[in-house]
């Protein structure tokens, strides 16, 4: 429905929902949970948690309170790893300086974990996917193949120490690379999860009205991802994901299959795509690295509306940071 205080809500594909309370506040308002991607139960809380709270900083937001929705069976599991779940996503939230309030469990037949989150922005501070104007620079701040590498280890076909690195980056807040971002005057924003790099960005470049033109060969993969997407190691989402946005991307016949593949492939509480000018992006991409996030690189570029809503020239090289 409409509304005069109504920012942010279900007829664009905004993140989260955001309302203004007054002239000074706005509400930022989402919500999300999955399966398990992980055998760990604590490693699964923290990374729901990180997921369920990447929405309100694509958004520009700080998270405030939380509340935690889980599905359990409860006649074939013990309960301890349900709390060891809620112990690992409240951890999330406690590091995102927020707080836990209360949710919700119901019995399932498959366990499911994450939060409802409220968060706070000035209404003149609002970042959204319509946001990214041409000339700017694209951003990139964790890396592609976390869907690849969920489903590896769904299959034991990874080794522990990648299991670690993954479960690092999946459960890595975005808070740094939202506060810079606002810090740095940008205004087009998203996070990459389900529909896939290429999905979110084709989000973006219809809700902006512009074309995003990414270079391959900077996008940021997750090592080994490429060579675990080309043993098949793929999502489900994979599939969906091309019927959703391939009629509006163009993909350079130079480009092997299953790197187009992995853009196309869903992600697991990936980054966030910034959109800002370019003098700022490198700055982006300096602060995150500062702090870290070794992953975080200039992508591509936004112009004018053209053909298609995305173009993905041709692989000269790939990088894994």
């Amino acid at each position: 429905m409409d509304h005069p205080d109504l920012i942010e809500g279900h007829t664009r594909f905004s993140d989260a929902g955001v309302f203004r309370v007054r002239p000074d506040l706005a509400l930022v308002q989402t919500v999300d949970f999955f399966p398990p991607i992980v055998d760990e139960p604590g490693d699964f809380g923290r990374i729901a948690a990180a997921n369920s709270l990447s929405d309100c900083y694509a958004m520009g937001g700080k998270p405030v309170t939380a509340l935690a929705i889980a599905g359990f069976p409860a006649n074939k599991l013990p309960t301890s790893i349900l709390g060891e779940i809620f112990a690992g996503g409240a951890e999330k939230v406690l590091e995102a300086g927020a707080v836990i309030v209360g949710g919700h469990t119901v019995e399932d037949t498959e366990i499911k974990y994450g939060l409802c989150v409220t968060g706070t922005i000035h209404p003149a501070d609002v970042v959204s996917n319509a946001g990214a104007r041409p000339g700017e620079a694209l951003v990139l701040t964790k890396p592609l193949g976390m869907g690849t590498v969920s489903t590896a280890i769904k299959r034991q076909k990874i080794g522990e120490a990648d299991i670690r690195e993954a479960v690092k980056v999946m459960a890595t807040l975005n808070r740094d690379a939202s506060e810079a971002m606002k810090e740095l005057g940008a205004k087009g924003a998203t996070d990459i999860t389900g529909f896939g790099l290429l999905g979110h960005a084709y989000e973006m470049a219809e809700s902006s009205g512009v074309t995003l033109r990414m270079d391959p060969a900077l996008v940021p993969l997750f090592p080994g991802a490429l060579e675990l997407a080309g043993r098949g190691f793929l999502s489900g989402g994979v599939r969906r994901n091309k019927e959703y946005a391939a009629s509006f991307v163009s993909i350079s016949r130079g480009l092997r299959p299953v790197l187009a593949d992995l853009f196309f492939d869903s992600e697991t509480s990936g980054g966030l795509l910034v959109s800002l000018r370019p003098d700022a992006a490198e700055e982006l991409v300096r602060r995150l690295r500062s702090k870290g996030h070794e992953y975080a690189a200039i992508v591509g570029e936004v112009h004018p509306r053209g053909t298609c809503h995305i173009e993905v020239g041709t692989e000269e090289r790939v990088t894994v940071k």
